[in-house]
């Protein structure tokens, strides 16, 4: 007997509604990749279009800019956003991440600034968290924040940044006390990127665009009062937005759901010729996809209980970034060396934009700190096994 989730009128009455909206509104053509310049923008744009209907921020307070919608209300949202197909979101970082931070670590001056201008999309962010000499290892942060007076003055060098390209600030760690080492000594921080003494240098992908940026930070002076919180709790403050990331809600299981849909009529297409291991691999894919869907409606449900999400923030990372990287490789064998002609080219055909999807998702075991950094994560506070 297949599981399933019951709905209350009052959810079937919010997916109408949120149907409804996206029916008029989402663009009837694709936008630009969000990567590019004029993509960018265009992305810029639909995040005022989200604002303006009250769409942009649900699960936010209404003092804030949200609705105060709970997680299964968000989830509902996320599944007809992706039936939509509706445009990516250039926001995720301000949204998901620093909007819940400030939330919790803000001061009544850093809410009442920032959080209406990112509920609106009048300020777009990007995470400054990695360093070439760091790695995945965010407690090896060298870039340096030195006081003086009311300012700090930035040093230091900041790598893969997501949308800091065209992005308007950056949130990150620095470190402000130079006899500190590892997790001590790090405060977390809000810079303005256009700036004297910041410079960001665009990072070209394997398709020409400059997804990731690095920042380059030369003097570069800011307040205190961008601080978030007291200074050397970066960290703990840091670790808090990891799990934002890591959590429920930079990667929705209607992302995957939708993809494990397409897969399956990709393979209907394909059938004839598919071999037996790829039957099931698409079969795999598409029970792990909605697997995904339930244990977070589960986990949503436990939260708004009262519960609380810890160290399965992690296994759910892993779960999430190997499940996108088995659609579309499975996806790839499917298509064959056809597989890898562009979209757009005269003889594309079916292929879409599982190209483009395969090469970002290999991405996904990386960002949101590495699978290996998980695993060891888990290893030692879920498991409570020995260091090697």
């Amino acid at each position: 007997m297949a599981l399933q989730v019951e709905y209350t009128p009052e959810q079937k009455n919010f997916r109408a509604e949120v149907r409804a909206w996206m029916t008029v509104h989402v663009p009837k053509e694709p936008l630009k990749t969000l990567e590019g310049a004029e993509g960018f923008v265009q992305h810029r744009e639909w995040e005022r279009t989200l604002a303006r209907g009250n769409w942009g921020t649900i699960t936010w307070p209404p003092e804030y800019g949200g609705r105060g919608a709970n997680l299964i209300e968000w989830l509902i949202f996320e599944e007809e956003y992706y039936r939509a197909n509706a445009p990516a979101r250039a926001n995720q970082n301000g949204i998901f991440l620093l909007g819940p931070t400030l939330m919790e670590f803000g001061s009544p001056q850093q809410k009442a600034r920032f959080l209406p201008d990112i509920a609106s999309g009048a300020q777009i962010w990007a995470q400054a968290w990695s360093e070439p000499q760091a790695g995945s290892d965010l407690a090896a942060v060298r870039a340096s924040a030195t006081r003086e007076g009311d300012y700090y003055v930035l040093r230091g060098h900041k790598i893969w940044s997501s949308r800091a390209t065209f992005a308007d600030w950056c949130f990150g760690i620095f470190r402000t006390d130079p006899a500190s080492a590892r997790h001590s000594g790090l405060s977390f921080i809000l810079v303005p990127l256009r700036q004297p003494g910041v410079t960001v240098r665009g990072i070209p992908q394997i398709h020409g665009e400059p997804g990731f940026a690095e920042i380059f930070f030369d003097e570069a002076r800011v307040p205190v009062l961008n601080r978030v919180g007291e200074e050397g709790q970066g960290w703990s403050i840091a670790m808090a937005t990891a799990g934002f990331e890591r959590g429920l809600m930079l990667r929705s299981p209607a992302r995957f759901q939708v993809t494990a849909q397409k897969l399956v009529e990709l393979y209907r297409r394909h059938v004839n010729q598919a071999e037996a291991s790829v039957t099931a691999a698409v079969s795999q894919a598409w029970m792990d996809a909605q697997a995904y869907a339930l244990n977070t409606y589960m986990t949503a449900s436990r939260l708004m209980a009262g519960g609380t999400i810890g160290v399965e923030a992690s296994l759910n990372k892993i779960f999430w970034s190997e499940l996108d990287v088995s659609l579309h490789r499975a996806a790839m064998s499917l298509l064959g060396a056809r597989g890898e002609i562009l979209p757009h080219a005269p003889d594309a055909g079916d292929v879409g934009s599982w190209l483009e999807g395969f090469m970002f998702c290999l991405a996904g075991p990386i960002y949101a700190g590495t699978n290996e950094i998980q695993r060891n994560i888990i290893a030692e506070r879920l498991l409570e096994l020995p260091r090697g």
